[in-house]
């Protein structure tokens, strides 16, 4: 069976998105070689990656550019040849290469997927996916990564969920431009 993991960047004060759905908070930190190094073996095995239209759309706007080629080789040519599973329901059809569009019941496809065969799965993003997966216990893995900036407001990867979903903390790792990564597991009393 296949596993589900989140990976996201969070702010100190939870959102991992502002109010208008911007995450550039993300992408400004000062250089860090240990950081950089950590995004390109964390991508190396992330399996099919998994997104909401929102995310997809914001993804497939920059990976197959020649920006991201340049800014970044090794990564835009793994984001660009992953797996990719976009759920919609407003899009017609997924140009990005690799990306298959599935529009019928989230939780049913997700556990199909984890069913099969390969490598994780991984959502990026897609807080409205997160949030209707977690009650369900679909999801295997949590990484967050704590960025040092406040918002204010935004929104959360949690929002809607009305339940506790107790989690184990597996690992921690600081890096030098002040992200935290704080990966996590469903608690072993809830699988």
């Amino acid at each position: 069976m296949r596993k589900l993991a989140v990976f996201n960047h969070v702010t100190m004060d939870g959102y991992f998105t502002d109010s208008k759905g911007d995450m550039s908070f993300a992408h400004r930190q000062e250089s860090d070689p240990e950081w950089e190094a950590f995004i390109a073996s964390n991508t190396s095995d992330s399996g099919t990656l998994v997104f909401g239209r929102i995310t997809y759309e914001m993804m497939a706007s920059f990976w197959p550019t020649p920006m991201a080629a340049q800014q970044m080789p090794d990564v835009a040519a793994r984001m660009n040849n992953f797996p990719k599973v976009v759920f919609s329901r407003t899009l017609d059809r997924a140009i990005w290469q690799n990306t298959q569009l599935l529009k019928g019941d989230l939780l049913g496809e997700i556990r199909r997927l984890k069913q099969g065969d390969g490598p994780g799965l991984t959502i990026l993003g897609s807080g409205s996916i997160v949030a209707q997966l977690a009650p369900h216990g679909v999801i295997d893995q949590y990484q967050m990564v704590v960025n040092p900036v406040i918002l204010g407001s935004g929104r959360t990867m949690f929002e809607g969920v009305k339940d506790k979903l107790p989690l184990e903390l597996t690992e921690t790792r600081r890096f030098r431009n002040g992200n935290v990564l704080l990966s996590y597991e469903r608690s072993a009393r809830d699988r």
